[in-house]
């Protein structure tokens, strides 16, 4: 056999072991893909990790860092198998997110149901979110990073027409959606219902209304916020005991949902404080 022969077997049997590599590769980030939920970037996969939902960890095979170390050795110590990656693959099981090389299949979030979150209050004053039809996952996200900052004792979503857990707002929450109980109820306006038979005082934000920093933050408290066009729904206005609004002296009369949020949240918290 010629040298040129010798070569042509070489790269067809190297071809061929890449093939299968990445065939093999496929397969199995293929399994965890469908149907699978993830957690990406380091605070979302530490804390699903931490949190024990992590089944598999996938990192960027040529990335290196202290916070990679990390999330590694946490992965050993909950006996979550590590898989290595190029980086062409997590941007795939991402749709190209900012997954900072590690991306973590975790199991599928446990909603609470309304009741079942009540039951599991135990605050004497619980503070909770309502969020009618928030369909941004970032704006989620962020909401749900300053309710864990504030001590908000939980949020309610609704089950159809808005956004759910997804890897995009557990990384924009910076993994507070481990700390954060959420309960899913399929109508919003029985669930405040359930929330009113409990002492509950239930408040709205509209561009008409008390001025937020005269609200009454004493006692059992739910706050809706609104859908980020819509703001809130009709029906869920005529369940609202007081409205509330943010005084605004610029030319654009609105706020994004997570910053009114936000605003409220630390309203909450400042006189709680007191």
């Amino acid at each position: 056999m010629t040298k040129r022969q010798n070569g042509q077997t070489h790269r067809r049997k190297l071809n061929s072991s890449r093939k299968e590599k990445t065939g093999k590769l496929e397969q199995e980030t293929s399994a965890v893909e469908s149907g699978q939920d993830f957690a990406i970037g380091f605070y979302g996969v530490s804390e699903a990790l931490q949190a024990k939902r992590g089944n598999k960890l996938f990192v960027q095979e040529d990335i290196k860092g202290r916070r990679i170390d990390e999330v590694k050795q946490l992965a050993q110590e909950f006996s979550v198998p590590v898989q290595f990656v190029p980086k062409s693959k997590l941007d795939h099981m991402t749709d190209r997110g900012n997954h900072q090389g590690v991306v973590l299949g975790v199991t599928p979030f446990s909603y609470l149901s309304v009741e079942e979150l009540l039951n599991a209050t135990t605050s004497e004053t619980p503070f909770f979110l309502i969020l009618d039809g928030i369909e941004d996952p970032h704006n989620f996200g962020s909401i749900l990073r300053t309710a864990d900052a504030v001590g908000v004792d939980g949020v309610i979503i609704p089950k159809h027409r808005a956004v759910g857990i997804t890897s995009i707002v557990s990384k924009t929450s910076t993994g507070a959606v481990e700390h954060i109980p959420v309960a899913r109820a399929t109508n919003l306006s029985q669930a405040i219902r359930q929330l009113k038979e409990r002492n509950f005082w239930i408040f709205g934000t509209d561009m008409t209304g008390t001025d937020y920093r005269n609200w009454n933050v004493s006692g059992a408290v739910a706050l809706i916020i609104g859908n980020e066009g819509k703001g809130i729904s009709p029906g869920l206005k005529k369940e609202i005991d007081e409205m509330l609004t943010i005084p605004m002296t610029g030319h654009v009369q609105s706020l994004n949902a997570s910053v009114a949020a936000g605003i409220m949240m630390y309203e909450v918290f400042r006189k709680r404080q007191e």
